[in-house]
């Protein structure tokens, strides 16, 4: 019974969500608080100045609502009202969506300055892995 309650490196580790940027950019750890600007659209730029291009999965994907609770610290709803909002009001636009990870990947490989996330078994060697502090 206690074996029941002890987490499995293997598939937690697998199924684990990282940050990944395309390779030019050059911060690779980022705090949760700047993260969290960037992913809600209120920072538009990397902390060195570079344009930030900010790819997202559908809100009702199971890997977009792992992301916003366990990363972010928020709810996904919270995040395309926050969207949603900027793009009614017309002060900024909602982040670029993708359709499956595997396209998320390509898609973050081949923008500058781009930031999305997926499970760690989709990344390959054309993306960079950003540390969040």
């Amino acid at each position: 019974m206690v074996l029941a309650l002890l987490p499995l490196p293997v598939q937690a580790n697998e199924r684990q969500i990282v940050l990944i940027a395309h390779p030019n950019v050059a911060d690779t750890v980022l705090t949760r608080d700047t993260t969290r600007a960037i992913f809600a659209m209120r920072q538009r730029s990397w902390p060195d100045g570079q344009a930030v291009r900010v790819f997202v999965l559908p809100s009702s994907h199971p890997v977009h609502a792992r992301f916003a609770k366990e990363r972010l610290t928020v709810y996904p709803h919270q995040l395309q009202l926050a969207w949603d909002r900027m793009v009614f009001s017309g002060t900024g636009q909602a982040p670029s969506q993708v359709d499956s990870q595997t396209e998320m990947l390509e898609r973050v490989a081949t923008t500058p300055g781009a930031l999305g996330y997926l499970e760690r078994e989709y990344l390959d060697e054309r993306v960079q892995i950003i540390t969040m502090e």
